[in-house]
């Protein structure tokens, strides 16, 4: 992820916490995890170990505790990258952990009240006030959204629901997916249109550990075109810049035991942790200095 020009590094890794929920109250379930967030370290601490057992500590550039507003959490670490995008720079924020922990929460979350709002909403806000308070610039804005369910992809903002896409890749562009609607979008009421759109089509289903839980990876794609005049004195050209900012909402780990997933449910999981467990791969050859 492109964070900014003068950044010193590319990708960061936060994690957020999410509080107990009515159910895991009800059953007794206590914390087990604590979370330093001056430090960015997280302890976990075995709960059948004994009191002599230390916690096994994990060090990250950020962490968030259950207490966490949605807003801070965009402030301190969506916002610097769509800035990028803005400048011109691609960038990717991405929710990855086990079902149930909260990520859907984390990138989209709620409409009303305004608090809950997640990244993606709060990204609307960010790009369009920004394009409103820039002068001597003009801005094209694009919008579409896709999920993978199955291994498969699908255009969530097609008339067709039962078309499957291609994924290709060219010199000049590299992987595309090919015939995917992308909508111009002119204000925040019309980009949220597309994502309130897309979200009635995405494929959720209800298991042991999550009642809405999501069956497929959502990818919500922004594309920025900036064009900007330079003075008579550079002969009085257009430069432009693009960007574009990856928005995924990632399905969640599963483990059958825990989910009860059976059937459909099952299969759906299977594919989903195939395809996280390919991600994971991809994850440990960009830090692996030798791949």
């Amino acid at each position: 992820v492109k964070l900014s020009s003068s950044s010193a590094e590319c990708v960061k890794v936060v994690v957020r916490c999410r509080p107990l929920s009515s159910k895991e109250v009800e059953d007794g379930r206590q914390r087990i995890v604590d979370m330093d967030l001056k430090t960015g370290q997280l302890s976990v601490r075995n709960p059948k170990g004994g009191a002599s057992e230390a916690p096994k500590v994990f060090t990250f550039d950020t962490v968030y505790d259950w207490n966490t507003e949605q807003i801070d959490l965009y402030k301190n670490t969506a916002a610097p990258i769509v800035d990028s995008v803005i400048e011109g720079y691609n960038g990717t924020v991405f929710c990855y952990g086990q079902t149930g922990t909260g990520k859907t929460h984390t990138m989209e979350g709620k409409d009303e009240p305004p608090h809950l709002r997640g990244i993606i909403p709060n990204t609307f806000n960010h790009v369009f006030e920004t394009i409103a308070a820039s002068e001597g610039k003009e801005f094209l804005v694009r919008a579409s959204f896709l999920e993978i369910y199955n291994e498969e992809i699908r255009d969530l903002l097609a008339k067709n629901q039962n078309s499957k896409l291609e994924l290709k890749e060219t010199p000049d562009s590299g992987v595309y997916v090919k015939d995917l609607t992308s909508f111009v979008v002119k204000s925040v009421a019309e980009i949220n249109n597309v994502l309130v759109v897309g979200k009635k089509n995405r494929t959720v289903g209800a298991t042991l550990m999550n009642q809405d839980s999501s069956r497929s990876h959502s990818l919500f794609t922004i594309t920025v075109e900036t064009s900007e005049h330079s003075g008579p004195a550079s002969g009085g050209d257009s430069h432009i810049r693009v960007g574009k900012l990856n928005l995924v909402d990632l399905a969640g780990s599963e483990r059958q035991s825990k989910t009860g997933a059976t059937g459909d449910r099952l299969k759906e999981a299977t594919k989903i942790n195939l395809s996280l467990s390919a991600l994971g791969n991809v994850i440990s050859a960009l830090v692996d200095g030798k791949s």
